[in-house]
């Protein structure tokens, strides 16, 4: 007979306990499932499955399809106990969006599990990044909407002269946060997961210290995440030269602010900042701005986001030096030419805003007790998030997600690759696809994109011999769109036509970062443009953009995967 121990957050004991019977049901749902398959979320049906419930009664024997339904119940129920004398199943160094979704899975299936953060609950996404950002964001695009008196007028609507509180908007920001972070937290202690509170540092193999208290592990996740990346000759005071982290404060709005970095983080503070009435000046080290995204997509959203509005930019250009406003004198940032390193020009601003990325946060986690040595900061990892030594042997039971590895720097890459871990500790084989993993920028209006660009695809299929194709369609034909007055957006495919492979997709116009997903969720099951393009969308939705970009391919293949028998109304 199985207890169960509560464990104190200070002064974890060590449990031991047979695991036998999780042993045995993992290897009956294995027997259902072929290695060779890789389920990245996806309904097991959608492969001519049965549900795993339904399968169980009939598959395994019955003691074993009476014990599997409990062990679930317990699972869901808290946090379990360890096995194999260690204190915990599964210990995660940091806390944010990637530790969270890693955390939460692992208590789904059975895990004891802790996890240590040595700051607050949510880490950069939550306090320092994509929440508060989004709520800024929110204001401006409802600013922006109300500043625009011939966007009113073509609804017949007239708008007395729209203002702003500087401090309620960073209130709406801060509240975002603080709601989100208790969420986080609420969720975990509801399950049980044990929030340890310090710095998470590996003493070696499956041993971990936070504090002055020492634990032990069966498999650790490093989950710690980034910070913003400042480069050399910047002088960062947090008032007048600020990174993201101090711009999502809003503790001022300064009439001219120079934003070093055209990539997506530059570009929503300057829809943030152009909207609350700011000038802005873009300084860009590559030859041409948005350098990351696809190059149509990229000049379409110059022409919208950037020309008309009171905005500058210098391109080819380093920000060699920053100095912070002293003594009443402005902030000065000397620009050099990013080729000949020549002094090109001295800019004299209110404040500037560092967002030239982000930087692995991975400094005193204690790699060097383990032989594992950091590649520019990150943490090297296989496909599978193991950690790699320095000799280039796999770490056994250490596993490193998000921003740490710097293999997609977003936070639901984090989580998507906590998940697998979680899979692959628990005896699957997970293989996450990172190409279907989407990105977006939200500024108004959006940007989004998932996949491979069109010079990615052009590489790849010379390589392997086989022609792209392209296909676009325009918001201005989406009589949703035309009803919102937003027909500014295009959105483009990257497809082969010798078999429907979706390659990519990349999309500008109103509400992208929502309209990615069927794309994004197509190319994680394989899903192929001959299937999808019979798929049926609302009307009039936004989703017909994607709908009409599927039907303008030209695919040659006829064949289709198999489809499930259709289901009476």
């Amino acid at each position: 007979m199985q207890s169960s121990i509560s464990l104190s957050l200070s002064s974890p004991s060590t449990i031991c306990r047979s695991d036998s019977s999780a042993a045995v049901s993992n290897a009956n749902v294995n027997l259902l499932t072929p290695r060779s398959l890789r389920f990245c979320g996806i309904r097991r049906e959608a492969f001519g499955f049965k549900s795993l419930n339904s399968s169980l009664s009939t598959r395994l024997p019955a003691s074993n399809a009476t014990r599997r339904p409990n062990r679930i119940a317990a699972s869901l129920a808290g946090n379990g106990a360890p096995s194999n004398c260690f204190d915990y199943d599964l210990v995660i160094i940091g806390a944010g969006v990637g530790g969270h979704g890693a955390a939460l899975h692992a208590v789904e299936k059975g895990l004891k599990t802790a996890i240590i953060e040595g700051d607050v609950v949510g880490g950069t996404c939550v306090n320092r990044g994509c929440v508060p950002s989004k709520a800024l964001l929110a204001v401006s695009g409802r600013m922006r909407e109300l500043q625009n008196e011939h966007h009113m007028k073509s609804f017949g609507l007239q708008v007395a002269a729209a203002g702003y509180d500087r401090q309620g908007v960073a209130d709406h920001a801060n509240n975002l946060a603080s709601k989100i972070r208790s969420n986080l937290t609420n969720s975990m202690k509801a399950l049980g997961v044990d929030i340890l509170t310090g710095f998470g540092t590996i003493l070696g193999p499956q041993k971990v210290k936070y504090g002055d208290t020492v634990i032990t592990a069966k498999d650790i996740i490093i989950a710690t995440g980034s910070v913003p990346l400042v480069p050399k000759g910047i002088e960062v005071d947090g008032k007048t030269v600020i990174t993201s982290d101090h711009a999502l404060k809003l503790e001022f709005v300064p009439q001219w602010i120079a934003i070093v970095g055209s990539g997506y983080i530059g570009l929503e503070f300057s829809d943030v900042y152009t909207a609350l009435g700011s000038e802005v000046t873009f300084v860009e080290a590559l030859d041409q701005l948005m350098p990351g995204f696809d190059h149509e997509i990229g000049k379409l959203a110059q022409r919208v986001l950037i020309n008309p509005r009171k905005i500058d930019y210098h391109t080819g250009v380093f920000a060699s030096k920053i100095t912070p406003a002293k003594d009443g004198k402005p902030v000065t940032i000397e620009l050099i030419d990013a080729k000949t390193k020549e002094l090109k020009d001295t800019l004299e601003v209110d404040a500037a805003l560092i967002a030239t990325g982000r930087a692995p946060f991975t400094k005193g986690l204690g790699l060097e007790n383990i032989n594992v040595q950091t590649q520019r900061g990150f943490v090297p990892v296989d496909g599978r998030m193991r950690v790699i030594g320095a000799s280039g042997e796999l770490v056994p039971h250490l596993y490193c997600i998000g921003d740490a590895n710097g293999k997609m720097m977003l936070a639901h890459a984090a989580s998507a690759q906590g998940i697998s871990v979680v899979e692959q500790v628990t005896g699957k084989d997970h293989v996450l696809n990172h190409l279907s993993i989407p990105a977006a920028c939200f500024t108004h209006p959006e940007i989004s994109m998932v996949g491979l660009t069109e010079p990615q695809a052009r590489e790849k299929a010379e390589k392997e011999g086989f022609e792209i194709g392209i296909a676009k369609t325009s918001f201005k034909a989406n009589t949703k769109a035309l009803a919102e007055n937003e027909g500014e957006g295009i959105a483009k495919l990257i497809y082969r036509p010798d078999n429907g492979e979706i390659l990519g997709v990349h999309i500008f116009g109103m509400h992208a970062a929502d309209l990615i997903h069927e794309t994004s969720n197509a190319i994680a099951m394989g899903t192929r443009i001959q299937d999808i393009k019979y798929a049926v969308h609302a009307h009039p939705t936004l989703s017909e953009v994607i709908d009409e970009l599927f039907k303008a391919a030209k695919v040659k293949a006829n064949t289709s995967s198999p489809v499930a028998e259709p289901v009476a109304a």
